[in-house]
């Protein structure tokens, strides 16, 4: 199996370069540190003539440096404790501990590598010192909601990488400077309710890029409302602090709630119109803005052109051969893959691919989190993730990524996602975050394109069902195969429980969209997208228009996903592929219809059942006509004579690994007892 490393086509050049000068911004520091020893080098170099004899010194020299002067994470944790008082939550910090991730109060990625602090409702107070948590050098979040720290903001500007910051209820007090968060560009959550804060909100706290969470309620916050860089916030709440004037345009769709408690606040979203006092100050406000923005472009661009003009161009000309060269690439193997490749979407494979976000280069595109539980990643990392390619088809494809920092994800590309608007399908997308249940593969993040959206899953180590159903070795016996279809079964129904009036609440199952974890547990993928896909796609390549009543009535019924259940069923029962779902076009065709009845000619014999099931018990093969005779009524071409699904997921239930008929406390499926 072999691997790539993704690339994406929105990396540009500055980035190269910033990776270039964070490497020579290393190893200055190094050398600086040993800047005795190196003396002392630079000392035997003047004199030995001889250039052989110089690399050679180097060599040595370099080998028998030590490999790691800096600090571990114990130590630096336990130096970061000394600072605090009333600290008796964490007495198990200690230089002793061998894994950090052990530790209260600590965030951990995989159990190994330092992620965050989460030091809440601890009584802690002291002295919060950065100097000594910036060389945390993976420290993403820090959190301190509900304690007893005092006096000013700390500088966590010093913390470049960091990405949510907690100071709710405490005793912060006084002004935060304008520059306190200047540098902060991955900065996505801040959150400084319910504390002593006064002066002006910091206008590099709306200069933040990528920020989506802000709450700075409870204060004493006073002056304009700053003119935020980002819109459409996930969080916002500015509400019972001291502000004055007019709401700026770019919150004007914000609740009115989240700026209660301002009396000097006018206009939308709130009943207060604003008069001209009011505005002059802002407008007047909003003419000096840009002339310093345009004075200290003006300064940093020549100072860089200065120093730096040919390390960029040389960087850039390298990076426009190598993009064309990997644009020219992937080309050519999407064009072979869609030439050779039909059947992809129900086999994983393990060619490596690059994802390509076809971006249009914003600036504010990132992934959206849909549970704050999550370790989070951004795009940029998403970007330099490995990839493999698990599947690929007409309705999307599936990509394997190995995030750096983070976990093992399963990314689906969608190009056909343009039924609804921005905010209807990000409306949309948060509600298929909060379902909940052991047999929904959750949704983790998603992305919005113009022309291309992104779902984020968990991986599920077992591959698709169709994988094991129709690869050279299909292993799985009776007792898998029903705790499978009971898994799919419960998925479905709660699916039509929370989706009550949607007729496809699923609209797209099949074996390839089921996934089984490392215990075989089914998870249903691919859920409730009906709703954001476009129509003539849908009808196209989702296999729940491919029932009959699509043709009969020129749309799906709320039973369509039923058909699809006994369509899963009698493929799950016969180890055979229904082959017509990859042809295109609305309704069952006469194929799919054929393969159906076959199996009613067949009488329900033994003979029609899959043979890798095994040679099981007259029991289980009892369980498993009773199961097929399941399939077949959820199968009828007659919406009257077909299973709903409630009366299908209970027939289901009743299945058993082997059918004891007469035998009293019998051996039952072990899942057989789980409710829906």
């Amino acid at each position: 199996m072999s691997y790539t490393y993704v690339h994406f086509s929105n990396v540009n050049s500055i980035s190269s370069f910033l990776t270039f000068y964070n490497i020579l911004h290393s190893l200055y520091n190094y050398f600086s540190f040993h800047h005795f020893f190196f003396s002392i080098l630079t000392l035997i170099m003047f004199h030995e003539r001889e250039f052989i004899s110089i690399i050679i010194l180097f060599m040595i020299a370099f080998c028998f440096l030590p490999s790691s002067t800096a600090d571990t994470d114990a130590q630096i944790l336990v130096n970061f404790k000394s600072f605090l008082s009333n600290a008796d939550a964490l007495n198990n910090w200690s230089n002793d501990s061998i894994n950090v991730c052990t530790w209260t109060g600590l965030i951990c990625i995989n159990q190994t590598i330092l992620h965050g602090l989460r030091l809440e409702n601890m009584g802690l107070s002291g002295t919060i010192n950065v100097d000594i948590l910036m060389k945390l050098s993976n420290l993403k979040s820090f959190s301190v909601i509900n304690n007893n720290f005092e006096g000013t903001m700390p500088s966590f500007n010093k913390i470049v990488g960091l990405r949510a910051l907690f100071l709710t209820k405490n005793k912060f007090s006084g002004e935060i400077p304008d520059d306190a968060f200047e540098g902060l560009r991955w900065l996505k959550r801040v959150f400084l309710a319910e504390n002593g804060f006064k002066g002006h909100i910091p206008k590099s706290l709306a200069q933040l890029p990528r920020l989506y969470d802000i709450d700075l309620h409870g204060n004493s916050f006073d002056g304009n409302i700053p003119d935020f860089l980002q819109s459409g916030f996930r969080v916002f709440n500015l509400s019972n602090n001291q502000l004055e004037g007019a709401i700026p345009e770019g919150l004007r769709n914000e609740d009115p709630s989240v700026f209660a408690g301002n009396k000097g606040l006018c206009g939308k979203p709130l009943e207060q119109p604003c008069s001209e006092s009011h505005s002059a100050p802002r407008e007047e406000e909003n003419e000096k803005e840009p002339k310093k923005r345009h004075v200290l472009i003006s300064i940093i661009a020549f100072v860089v052109v200065l120093i730096l003009a040919s390390i960029l161009a040389l960087l850039f000309i390298r990076y426009r051969r190598k993009k064309a060269a990997e644009k020219s690439i992937w080309n050519m193997e999407n064009a072979q893959s869609q030439s050779h490749n039909t059947n992809t979407s129900t086999a994983s494979t393990s060619e490596a691919k690059s994802i390509v976000v076809e971006s249009k280069k914003n600036k504010d595109e990132d992934l959206n989190f849909v549970t704050n539980e999550r370790v989070e990643f951004d795009l940029q990392d998403l970007l330099r993730a490995s990839a493999e390619v698990l599947g690929s088809g007409s309705f999307g494809s599936t990509y394997k990524a190995m995030v750096l920092t983070g976990p093992v994800v399963v990314v689906k590309r969608f190009k056909h996602m343009n039924k609804v608007g921005k905010k209807e399908f990000y409306d949309h997308m948060r509600r298929l975050g909060r379902l909940t249940h052991p047999n929904l593969l959750p949704l983790v993040a998603f992305y919005y394109g113009k022309d291309e959206k992104l779902l984020i899953h968990d991986f599920a180590e077992n591959g698709s069902l169709a994988s094991h159903l129709h690869g050279r070795h299909c292993e799985l016996d009776w007792a898998t195969r029903l705790k499978i279809i009971k898994g799919v079964a419960r998925g479905l129904a709660y699916l039509y429980r929370e989706f009550p009036d949607e007729k496809l609440p699923h609209g797209h199952l099949k074996s390839s969209n089921v996934v089984l974890d490392h215990s075989f547990e089914p998870f249903l993928t691919e859920y409730g997208l009906v709703e954001v896909t476009d129509l003539n796609h849908a009808q196209q390549f989702m296999v729940g228009y491919k029932s009959p009543e699509v043709s009969q009535h020129e749309g799906p019924s709320e039973k369509s996903d039923v058909w699809c259940l006994g369509i899963l069923i009698l493929e799950l029962l016969t180890g055979k592929f229904p082959a017509n779902y990859l042809r295109h076009g609305k309704g069952a065709n006469e194929d799919l219809a054929m393969w159906v009845e076959s199996i009613v000619r067949d009488g329900w014999s033994g003979e029609v059942l899959d043979k890798s099931i095994g040679g099981g018990s007259r029991g289980e093969e009892g369980e498993m006509l009773k199961l097929l005779r399941i399939g077949m009524s959820c199968c009828e071409w007659s919406l009257e004579n077909r299973l709903g699904w409630k009366e299908a997921v209970a027939k289901i239930e009743e299945l058993k690994e082997m059918d004891h008929v007469g035998v009293g406390g019998g051996v039952q499926s072990q899942d057989s007892d789980l409710s829906l």
